[in-house]
Order: structure tokens, then C-alpha cells, then sequence
């Protein structure tokens, strides 16, 4: 009983929390997490009274909607008991994420539909502003049973996270270093981007440059990839310039250019018709992360990426499997034909 006790306590700090609420997402956190399991008894109305110092209308309140809920039960003169750990159709999940570009759409789909139908998802968008991240993260914690996270790379992310019960958060797309051991689905982008590259020498090569886009203030692209990309030019003495964004109209015969926002690349494609330019022979493109769009398009753009799907459907798993994870994703390849 003690135990259930604290998991209503550790909700005090969330202030948008009501008395009632925090008793009930304490009790659902502690079957969560089987600090209490099915058959067991719940602390008394009047054991919570003396605990927690709530009013008793309070307590019963929150007992009330748990029996309703038939996630507990009342015996006669007994007290409350756990009725169920089945409490899916109690859980509430938390998605932060960047934003829904059309990757983080496929993730999206993909783990809604691995959620099935007994899962309430709210789903909030961080736009890589560090103030937007923290601003969720204190309005979400205690809220919710589990915690679906891509991080912002931030001095102050790894304090924000501890925020969290650490076995109820799962940290995707990008890795963050930190002290807890927090389960993880997420891509590798410095050996994979070097990777690729190396892969698709021969034809960068038989363009007279090679133009990556990489705005350097912006944490939202992955340092690794222009870290890979240096040393690939470097390594292989290829001809090659970083620009921080296109210029609409500036697009050049004989280069080939690599962009890791879908912006970028459409404008890029759209000064490709409108000059008259053939792809693959006068201009080349590489695009990070692979879509639906950018197979069918141009009869297809080049690009290397991880599978949001696969991410998608495994971070399911992580929720209602509830089993640790701690898993980096393949980068694949796909060689199309812009290049």
C-alpha cells in the first residue's frame, strides 16, 4: 500500500493535476508499473486521508471512477481491490514530436494503427524550439502513462527527460545521451550518411560539384550528416561547397545537390522543369529521409533512409508490450532516378 501511496505523491508537482485526478493516474501508474496486481487491496479512504491529507469526498470521487472504469472494485466491508491489470483502455500516451513532415507521418500512422483502438494518443509538436520542448514536457509530466519522445539535442533536454518516470518514456528517431537508461528506437546518422555517400561515389562524381544545404544554427539537422559529408569530400577529393539554403531559381547544369529538407528539394525540382534541365544528366539530387512522393516523382528521387514505419510499429510494440527496447535502425539506401 505504500508503494501505491507514492505513485500518488510523485504527481503532487504537477499542478494541473486535480486532487481526484492525481489519485487515479497514481493508482493506473502503480498497475502500470505492478507495484500492485490484480486480487490486492488498495489503501482505505481513511488510510488516504491520513497519507495524503485529500478530503474524503475527494478519495471516493477517485475510487468511483476507477470502479466505473472497472479497473478496481469494492467488496462489502473489505475495502477497494484491484479488479483488472488490463488498464489499456485507461492508458493515455503522450507523442511529442518535431513536427508532420511526411516522414514523421508515416511514423505517425504506423504507430496509431500498432496502438489498435483502446489507446487514447495526444499527439504535440515541439518545431525543434527548445521552449516549446520544455513548455510540453512540464504540461505532459504526470499525465500520462507512457511517453513517446523525439528529443531536441539541447544542454537542457537530458534535465527536461528526467522529468519522466524513466520506464515510461521512449525516446525515437533521434539518440540523447544521458545518465538514466531510457529505451530508444532511433536512426544512426554519421556512418550511414558516410556510407551512402561512398556508395553513390562514381556517379556524384561525374558532376563537376557537389552542393549540400545545411543550415549549421539549426539542431533540427543532424551534425553527423555534415560530418560525414566533409569527410567524404575530403576522403575521395571531391569538388563541393555547403550553402545554407537554396535560392529558388539559382539551380546550375553540372551539379548535383543533396538537401535534407523536402522544401528544398520540391523547389529545386521545380526550377529543374522550368529551366529545362534533365535530371540525372544536367542537375542530380540526394534527399535524406525516403517517401511515398519522392518514389513516384521525377520517376524517382535517391535517397537514404530509415524505415518511419518499421519505427512506427515497434514503438507500438515498446507501448503495449511494455518490454524494454534500445534498438538503432538500418539506414537503407534507394538509388532512383535523379542521380
Amino acid at each position: 500500500m505504500e508503494q501505491v501511496i507514492r505513485q500518488i505523491r510523485e504527481l503532487e508537482s504537477v499542478n494541473s493535476l486535480s486532487k481526484h485526478e492525481q489519485i487515479v493516474q497514481g493508482i493506473l501508474n502503480a498497475i502500470n508499473e505492478k507495484v500492485i496486481t490484480k486480487g490486492e487491496m488498495l489503501p482505505s479512504v481513511n488510510k488516504m486521508i491520513q497519507e495524503l491529507g485529500f478530503a474524503r469526498e475527494t478519495i471516493v470521487k477517485a475510487y468511483k471512477e476507477l470502479i466505473h472504469s472497472g479497473i478496481i472494485e469494492s467488496k462489502n466491508r473489505l475495502g477497494y481491490f484491484v479488479a483488472t491489470e488490463d488498464i489499456q483502455q485507461e492508458l493515455k500516451v503522450a507523442l511529442v514530436i518535431y513536427a508532420f513532415d511526411t516522414f514523421q507521418e508515416t511514423f505517425y500512422e504506423s504507430f496509431r494503427n500498432g496502438l489498435g483502438d483502446n489507446i487514447q494518443l495526444d499527439i504535440f509538436f515541439h518545431h525543434n524550439n527548445y521552449n516549446t520542448f520544455d513548455n510540453i514536457i512540464n504540461n505532459i509530466r504526470g499525465k500520462y502513462g507512457m511517453y513517446v519522445i523525439a528529443p531536441i539535442p539541447n544542454a537542457g533536454t537530458p534535465g527536461l527527460l528526467r522529468l519522466l518516470p524513466v520506464n515510461r518514456v521512449l525516446l525515437v528517431d533521434r539518440y540523447i545521451r544521458t545518465k538514466e537508461k531510457y529505451s530508444y528506437i532511433v536512426q544512426e546518422f554519421r556512418e550511414s550518411s558516410y556510407d551512402a555517400f561512398c556508395k553513390l561515389k562514381d556517379k556524384i562524381k561525374k558532376f563537376e560539384q557537389f552542393v549540400f544545404f545545411f543550415r549549421t544554427d539549426n539542431s533540427a539537422e543532424p551534425i553527423e550528416i555534415l560530418e560525414s559529408f566533409n569527410d567524404f569530400v575530403r576522403d575521395h577529393k571531391v569538388n563541393a561547397v555547403i550553402r545554407d539554403n537554396y535560392e529558388p531559381g539559382s539551380l546550375e547544369k553540372g551539379k548535383v545537390y543533396f538537401t535534407i529538407h523536402n522544401l528544398e528539394l520540391w523547389e529545386m525540382l521545380k526550377d529543374t522543369k522550368s529551366k529545362g534541365f534533365v535530371l540525372g544528366r544536367d542537375v542530380g539530387f540526394i534527399s535524406h529521409n525516403d517517401d511515398i512522393i519522392k518514389e513516384i516523382i521525377f520517376d524517382g528521387v535517391t535517397t537514404f533512409s530509415t524505415d518511419f514505419s518499421l519505427m512506427g510499429r515497434k514503438a507500438a510494440d515498446f507501448i503495449v508490450k511494455k518490454e524494454k527496447i534500445r534498438e538503432v535502425l538500418p539506414t537503407v539506401l534507394i538509388e532512383r532516378n535523379s542521380l
